[in-house]
């Protein structure tokens, strides 16, 4: 997941915008009391992500793929006034934890949770997002994205993490991985599909941008 030195990547985070307090402390109850703590969204995406939305300003945004809540609260930065966020994970267990730091964030009233599967949620939300962040199963996101590209409008913008799967993209294949393939064809697709226009960033693990036309 790492692609600069650890000098680079303390200089890139350390010249970009402050963690909030809220935050921080989110990412320390991470990392001592949830498994895999590598997936949080951390400092600077978060950042990013905070950015993106702001610059968008987005009235409904979409999250498939919770986790703590850190890219949510991220995202909600730049949510409309009477903007909503909806977020969906398929791990309960999460629940509380999320549940936690949203209720001390000023977006409290605007996020919406759901646990399940995504696939069979998304279908159900009747609204149309300015913004959408895909963040959940890789082995999925060809599903997802179509998913979500019934409940966009031209201008929406579809963000898609981990897409360099920490470097896979461009190793040999490994014969027992059967989600790097799902993720070249993923990222060859967007690259390729007329619906939209595309950009894939080096940020992290990769982050695809994706614009509807």
């Amino acid at each position: 997941m790492h692609f600069l030195s650890a000098d680079l990547e303390d200089y890139i985070q350390n010249h970009s915008e402050n963690e909030p307090q809220l935050l921080q402390e989110l990412t320390r109850e991470t990392h001592l009391k949830v498994v895999r703590p590598r997936m949080l969204t951390g400092h600077f995406q978060g950042r990013v992500l905070s950015v993106l939305s702001k610059i968008i300003y987005p009235k409904n945004i979409l999250e498939i793929g919770t986790y703590t809540g850190y890219s949510a609260l991220c995202l909600a930065e730049g949510m409309q006034k009477n903007g909503q966020l909806h977020t969906i994970d398929i791990n309960e267990e999460l629940q509380d934890i999320q549940e936690r730091y949203f209720s001390r964030s000023p977006y409290k009233d605007q996020i919406f949770q759901y646990v399940g599967d995504a696939k069979k949620i998304i279908p159900q939300l009747e609204r149309t997002f300015d913004l959408v962040f895909i963040d959940a199963e890789k082995k999925d996101y060809p599903d997802y994205f179509e998913l979500v590209m019934k409940k966009t409008h031209p201008g929406s913008v579809i963000l898609s993490d981990n897409v360099l799967w920490s470097g896979k993209v461009v190793e040999p294949l490994d014969r027992k991985d059967k989600v790097t393939p799902i993720l070249l064809d993923f990222n060859k697709k967007l690259k390729e599909d007329p619906r939209v226009e595309t950009v894939l960033l080096p940020i992290r693990d990769g982050l695809t941008l994706s614009r509807v036309l």
